[in-house]
C-alpha cells in the first residue's frame, strides 16, 4: 500500500514545491514557525485547485489549545472562510484546561465543517489518557488523528502510536507526525502505516537589512523537494523482516 504523505507549508513557494515533489496532501498553514496558525484567505483561494487535497489549520493564535467564546467564533468564522475558498478539509483542536479533549468546542467546530475532512491535530499529544481520547475523536467524527504518540518525536512515540493503530481498528486514521524524515523513519518502518505528516523542510538562512529591521529571522526553514522525494523512496521500500 502507498502511504500518503501530507506536507505542511506556509508559503505560496513550498506549496508549488511540496506539490511537484509528489505530497499527497497539504496542511496549509501560516506561521509554521510556531506550529501553524490559520491561513489567509487570500492563501486558501491560491491553494484551492492545486490538483491535491488541501487542509486548512485552525488556530488563531499560538500556545495552549483552551479557547476562549471569541476565539471560538473567530475559528467557526475561519472554517466557513476555508470551506467558501474550496479547501477539501480543516485541521482542529480545543483542550480542556486538564488536557483532555474539549468535546463541546469541537463538536461546534466541526458543525460549522459542512461535511468537510477532519483533522485533530497535535492537542491530542496533550491528553492524560490517550485510549480515552482516541474514542471520542472517532465519535465526533474525525477522519484522522496527527500525532507523535505525545512524545517530542513520532519516531520516539513510535510504541504509543502502534498501540493507537491497534486501539483504532482503521475506524480513524492514525497519522504519524513530528521529525519525520527519511533518516527518522526506521522506528516507524514496523508500523501500519496509511498516512504520515512531515514539513520536509530545510534551514535557510537569511541576512541583510529584512533581518536586521526584524522582518524576518535569520534561520528559518523552506519546504525543500529533495527531501519530500527521500521521503517517497524510503517510505516505499519493504519493511525488514
Amino acid at each position: 500500500m502507498t502511504v500518503l504523505i501530507e506536507v505542511c507549508v506556509d508559503t505560496t513557494e513550498g506549496l508549488a514545491e511540496a506539490i511537484r515533489a509528489g505530497a499527497g496532501r497539504i496542511e496549509l498553514c501560516s506561521a509554521l514557525d510556531i506550529g501553524g496558525l490559520t491561513p489567509s484567505v487570500g492563501m486558501m483561494r491560491r491553494a484551492a485547485g492545486a490538483g491535491v487535497p488541501i487542509y486548512a489549520m485552525i488556530r488563531p493564535r499560538s500556545g495552549h489549545f483552551v479557547w476562549s467564546p471569541d476565539e471560538i467564533a473567530v475559528m467557526e468564522a475561519d472554517i466557513e472562510a476555508a470551506y467558501a475558498a474550496g479547501m477539501q478539509g480543516v485541521v482542529l483542536g480545543a483542550s480542556r484546561p486538564d488536557g483532555r479533549l474539549d468535546t463541546d468546542v469541537l463538536g461546534l467546530l466541526i458543525a460549522r465543517a459542512k461535511g468537510m475532512g477532519l483533522t485533530l491535530h497535535r492537542c491530542f499529544d496533550l491528553v492524560p489518557d490517550f485510549s480515552a481520547a482516541l474514542e471520542e475523536a472517532i465519535e465526533l467524527g474525525f477522519h484522522r488523528i496527527l500525532t507523535s504518540g505525545g512524545a517530542r518525536t513520532a519516531a520516539e512515540g513510535a510504541d504509543r502510536l502502534a498501540s493507537l493503530m491497534a486501539q483504532a481498528r482503521g475506524r480513524i486514521i492514525i497519522m504519524p507526525g513530528a521529525g519525520i524524515s527519511a533518516e527518522t523513519l526506521a522506528p516507524l518502518r514496523s508500523l501500519p502505516l496509511r498516512e504520515v505528516h512531515a514539513s520536509c523542510s530545510a534551514p535557510l538562512i537569511d541576512s541583510g537589512p529584512v533581518v536586521d529591521f526584524g522582518f524576518a529571522a535569520r534561520v528559518g526553514r523552506r519546504t525543500d523537494g529533495g527531501r519530500l522525494r527521500d521521503l517517497r523512496a524510503a517510505l516505499a521500500e519493504p519493511a525488514a523482516r
